[in-house]
């Protein structure tokens, strides 16, 4: 019996390929819902197209389809072009080695199982994707302190991005990045030295084992933004050592 998820998705493929026909090459999941790693109100379904090209008549034609999506509180489809889909792997390195990874076609052909990605600015991509959801991080928090369900909520809404750069960090080391999240975070403690702790709290919180109630906020932000300086730390210096 379908999922109510796969259900949207089936939908959602459908007026996909009713708008766009044969300019649509390929449709794919991506994500956490790829990954099998959803966890309720903290995931979205993330899709990818691949249009032959890209102008305002593929923008008219996608505008209901995106509010009606959007509607359902998931992020717009991500549109490329056929050429923009083969020449930007280069920026957009972290992106494309996820949906490699992980992904499910939904329509029109796998474009993406044998694609080859351009490593060139990998290493500077992931430093920057830390220190800037870092500097984010902080500035949201700036103004949630006094508030701690809204501080827990902000750290929880992170922790996938965060486990997701740790990933990153440990393939641009050489070592084996699982999917999972909280093993990948398990290996980043031997690998890089950091704490596991704080990251297993928030991944706790957002599979429902561990209560917003229960967590002394501050304490646990001061925490997992040491260790994100750690990481990123370990990140810079990849490029030095």
């Amino acid at each position: 019996m379908a999922s109510e998820t796969d259900k949207r998705l089936e939908d959602l493929t459908a007026r996909l390929q009713k708008v766009f026909g044969d300019r649509l090459l390929s449709a794919v999941l991506y994500g956490s819902a790829a990954s099998g790693q959803m966890h309720g109100k903290f995931s979205d379904l993330n899709v990818l197209c691949v249009l032959r090209t890209i102008g305002p008549e593929e923008l008219r034609l996608a505008e209901p389809v995106f509010k009606w999506w959007r509607a359902l509180e998931n992020p717009s489809p991500l549109l490329l072009s056929e050429e923009e889909f083969h020449n930007s792997t280069d920026c957009f390195a972290i992106e494309f080695h996820d949906i490699v990874e992980s992904h499910r076609v939904l329509a029109g052909a796998d474009m993406v199982k044998d694609l080859a990605i351009d490593d060139s600015f990998y290493r500077g991509q992931v430093e920057h994707e830390l220190r800037a959801k870092l500097l984010r991080l902080r500035q949201k928090a700036g103004a949630l302190l006094s508030d701690q369900p809204m501080l827990v909520r902000l750290m929880a809404d992170s922790v996938s991005t965060f486990c997701n750069l740790a990933r990153h960090a440990l393939r641009l080391a050489g070592v084996e990045a699982p999917m999972q999240k909280r093993e990948a975070i398990g290996v980043c403690a031997t690998h890089f030295g950091i704490d596991p702790a704080p990251f297993y709290t928030l991944l706790d919180l957002r599979e429902g084992a561990k209560k917003a109630r229960d967590i002394h906020a501050p304490e646990l932000l001061d925490a997992y933004m040491k260790q994100i300086e750690l990481l990123t730390g370990a990140v810079d210096r990849m490029a030095k050592g």
